[in-house]
């Protein structure tokens, strides 16, 4: 990955900022009003936005609609992606649960678990299914995101299980570390170390 990885992670930010603005009527937007918003730099910003090909216009700014859709455009959020979820715990409940996904073009196919009593439940996007029926209906729909919220000890198995249907990138939401081919992108979510960092902060502010 060549875009450096803070600034991507600030852009559904400035997002959920754009189209509040855009929301209220407003047209143009600076990197100046952004940064104030956010207690940034206006160079950080620019810089932020410089790497969806947008340029600003010199005194004016950014047209919202514009900027907006070209965060939406290098984000992939402009297209449909299609996504298995393995674990209907409660992490796995609530990422099925949230409409933000579906905002941002995450289409989650199907969801799997090995709890009987979780089997043909259905969620507002998708319903559940048998564990064992993951290869069989990998087969008929194709996804390429495997969305992994079981426990650690599964982890590693059900990843291999869905790269070998063909998903090309796993989002993980346990905290093993996985072993993949090179070619598969494996985003972890670090929710301790997210967690550990709100707690320091906490103890440092008393």
């Amino acid at each position: 990955m060549n875009q450096p990885v803070p600034s991507i992670q600030r852009l559904p930010i400035y997002l959920r900022f754009l189209k509040g603005i855009r929301n209220n009527g407003d047209v143009y937007v600076s990197c100046t009003r952004i940064a104030e918003e956010f207690g940034q730099l206006s160079v950080q910003v620019r810089k932020d936005l410089g790497i969806t090909g947008i340029v600003g216009r010199p005194k004016i700014g950014y047209q919202i609609e514009e900027l907006i859709t070209a965060i939406e455009h290098f984000l992939g959020w402009d297209k449909k992606t299609d996504a298995f979820l393995v674990g209907v715990g409660n992490l796995g409940t609530a990422v099925l649960n949230y409409p933000g996904f579906v905002e941002h073009g995450l289409n989650i196919l199907a969801a799997f678990d090995n709890d009987p009593k979780k089997k043909d439940l259905k969620f507002p996007h998708c319903k559940v299914y048998d564990l064992d029926q993951l290869e069989e209906i990998g087969k008929r729909e194709k996804a390429e995101i495997g969305i992994l919220a079981v426990p650690a000890g599964a982890a590693q198995e059900i990843a291999e299980r869905l790269v070998k249907i063909g998903v090309r990138g796993i989002w993980n939401y346990t905290p093993r570390k996985l072993d993949l081919p090179s070619k598969i992108i494996c985003e972890d979510v670090k929710l301790s170390a997210s967690f550990a960092v709100l707690s320091r902060r906490l103890i440092n502010e008393q």
